[in-house]
């Protein structure tokens, strides 16, 4: 696979970043993820972390040297990860639940497949145009769905971060269907954080792609949201994948994504068994544990200090 890799994340006007991200290949398939922990919550971080490093552990598994199955490793590791949060949550005692929204893309055999939860998005962009962009779950998405305000609007509503859904919290999940598309060279997958697109228009960010060189357009965009975020810019996250392939014999023209049918997984967190808790857990190396565990440890102590 030829592809170009842009990574970067900022704490912005915060005093600590919540959010987490990475990208993992093999020779035949690769994975971008991103998950933003929820500042409304205790311990949004660590749910970020857990989401990230479940995914990764997952990753290094099953793609040997490609997934089975792109749709379904989205599907199950996304309940994983939740189940993986109220497990932490119930053997710490927490007062409340970790929280954090989620983003995840696999791409392989010359396409995407995508799912998320809350309101870190996706964008596929071809030519200078949007072809693709997950849909927030959010309060004001819903309006801008029902032709009650403009997708202008969004980012200076009163509810934009009144979430609908996330990981974590014990509320019924309900995932996101995954899509696909078939990619064409030159194409960019946009995994980011609110942080990053709320303070951003679509013609900037078009605009600097169609002006600069894909790791530099990356770069400028991250300063711009950074600075036209303010001094209380929220955490800034995004990593980005230019396509270096021409387009598949079979996907010549590539289509508009297409949703792929969900399997008929449970998605309550209480219809998780603690076998398959604990099977999320045992998915992430020890090294990722222990990190996860000390993240918790130094996350509580930070709790406990600002209550004093």
């Amino acid at each position: 696979m030829k592809f170009s890799i842009f990574q970067e994340s900022r704490v912005g006007g915060r005093d600590y970043n919540q959010d987490r991200l990475g990208h993992w290949s093999t020779r035949d398939s690769l994975l971008l993820v991103l998950a933003d922990g929820m500042g409304g919550h205790l311990l949004g971080e660590v749910a970020a972390q857990i989401a990230i490093g479940t995914f990764a552990a997952a990753f290094k598994k099953d793609a040997q040297t490609r997934l089975a199955d792109p749709d379904l490793f989205l599907f199950r590791n996304v309940g994983r990860v939740h189940a993986a949060i109220d497990e932490y949550t119930r053997r710490l005692n927490l007062p409340d639940s970790p929280r954090t929204t989620l983003v995840a893309c696999v791409v392989q055999d010359g396409a995407a497949w995508w799912t998320y939860i809350g309101d870190s998005r996706l964008y596929l962009v071809r030519r200078g145009t949007v072809v693709a962009r997950t849909r927030d779950h959010t309060r004001v998405q819903q309006l801008v769905d029902q032709g009650r305000i403009r997708e202008e609007a969004v980012s200076s509503h009163p509810d934009r971060n009144v979430l609908l859904q996330c990981l974590g919290g014990r509320h019924t999940l309900r995932v996101e269907p995954s899509a696909t598309a078939g990619l064409a060279k030159d194409d960019i997958l946009l995994l980011c954080s609110d942080g990053f697109w709320g303070p951003l228009t679509q013609r900037q960010l078009l605009g600097k792609f169609a002006e600069k060189e894909f790791t530099q357009a990356m770069r400028e965009l991250m300063s711009l949201a950074e600075v036209r975020g303010g001094p209380g810019c929220d955490n800034l996250s995004a990593v980005a994948m230019s396509w270096g392939e021409e387009a598949l014999e079979r996907q010549s023209a590539p289509a508009a994504p297409v949703t792929v049918p969900t399997y008929d997984l449970p998605t309550d967190v209480q219809d998780f068994s603690a076998a398959e808790a604990q099977a999320a857990g045992e998915e992430m190396t020890d090294a990722e544990i222990e990190r996860a565990i000390a993240d918790i440890k130094s996350a509580l102590q930070n709790y406990s200090d600002g209550k004093k």
